[in-house]
């Protein structure tokens, strides 16, 4: 049965969301877990080797470029993961979403022989100064936490305040993320998504820093085909610039 979007735009909000007990269930549920994963965005855990390879640009990293193939990907039974919790409604309501501009993926692509491989990515639901972080995929090392990297840097370009992760895992611990108690992420949730209490969010605002780039060196990554992307992927040096400036 089609998920409502107006109500699952409430739930988000209200600081519930939906899961389903595999693959193949028919319903869904509601989730309020006691104890919320957020990731603080001053906060994320940039570790020299992680720091190397995302300057070292061994991924094309882009935004809204593959999101179907993304949410399929995060779909995927895998070896530590023998089924999931996103059925086929869940993935449907979220295509939904990204078709109105509302949910939104990150991908990292690798060279090979056939061209560009998407072996990582992440997508969630982007609403006030919130993003909700919905699933992640790995298919090559680090490429996970690449892509965590770029998200956070694009959310600190456009003006987010709430990164939450749902639950908490030891990946995500590795890259900063806190467990808070329902009452803390309630009065995050309602900072992240009162009206008026400062700039709007722009999930495009990294693509539009006015920046020195010219001044960074020439990414070495592959380039992607024209059709995947209208401009140049964002250079992984100024993703680390980024992450470490502070406030």
């Amino acid at each position: 049965m089609a998920i409502d979007l107006p109500i699952l735009l409430r739930a988000y909000a209200a600081g519930l969301f939906p899961m389903a007990d595999d693959r193949a269930a028919q319903s869904v549920f509601w989730v309020q877990p006691d104890k919320r994963a957020v990731l603080p965005l001053d906060g994320f855990h940039l570790s020299k080797s992680l720091r190397k390879l995302i300057r070292t640009d061994r991924f094309t990293v882009t935004a809204d470029k593959a999101f179907a193939q993304v949410l399929s990907l995060c779909a995927e039974s895998a070896s530590d993961r023998p089924t999931t919790w996103i059925n086929h409604d869940i993935e449907e309501a979220f295509l939904r979403l990204h078709n109105l501009g509302l949910a939104h993926s990150v991908e990292c692509w690798e060279a090979s022989d056939a061209g560009p491989r998407l072996v990582g990515g992440l997508y969630g639901l982007a609403m006030g100064r919130a993003f909700f972080g919905e699933s992640m995929f790995s298919r090559a090392d680090n490429a996970s936490k690449v892509a965590m990297a770029w998200l956070v840097a694009r959310m600190r370009a456009g003006r987010f305040t709430l990164l939450d992760c749902q639950f908490m895992t030891s990946h995500l611990a590795s890259l900063g993320a806190v467990e808070v108690k329902a009452e803390a992420y309630s009065a995050l949730l309602d900072e992240a998504l009162a009206p008026g209490a400062g700039d709007p969010a722009d999930w495009a605002a990294l693509e539009s820093l006015s920046l020195p780039i010219d001044a960074l060196p020439p990414p070495s990554r592959p380039a992607l085909p024209a059709t995947l992307t209208v401009s140049a992927p964002v250079s992984g040096q100024l993703i680390a610039q980024l992450i470490t400036q502070t406030s």
